[in-house]
């Protein structure tokens, strides 16, 4: 049977264990993110307005408005 290990210790290691792994993560989220965005982009400028509910999320982060409030103008732009 294994030896109980002490909290500390187990809490250390949970702690740099969680820090390894936002540093890996953060670095394909960073590669998924750009390839999101040209994705988007690209859709936005062959599609027509109004656009599917996947595109209208990315416009409004990009734009920083509800979709109901963004001009076709302004997602064009967006899309740039």
């Amino acid at each position: 049977m294994a030896h109980r290990m002490s909290t500390r210790i187990r809490y250390d290691r949970i702690r740099d264990n969680s820090a390894l792994s936002r540093t890996v993560n953060g670095h394909k989220k960073r590669k998924e993110r750009a390839a999101r965005d040209a994705r988007m982009k690209k859709l936005v400028s062959g599609g027509t307005f109004p656009y599917t509910p996947a595109v209208r999320s990315w416009l409004s982060v990009q734009v920083g408005l509800p979709f109901t409030q963004i001009t076709e103008e302004q997602a064009k732009e967006a899309a740039k």
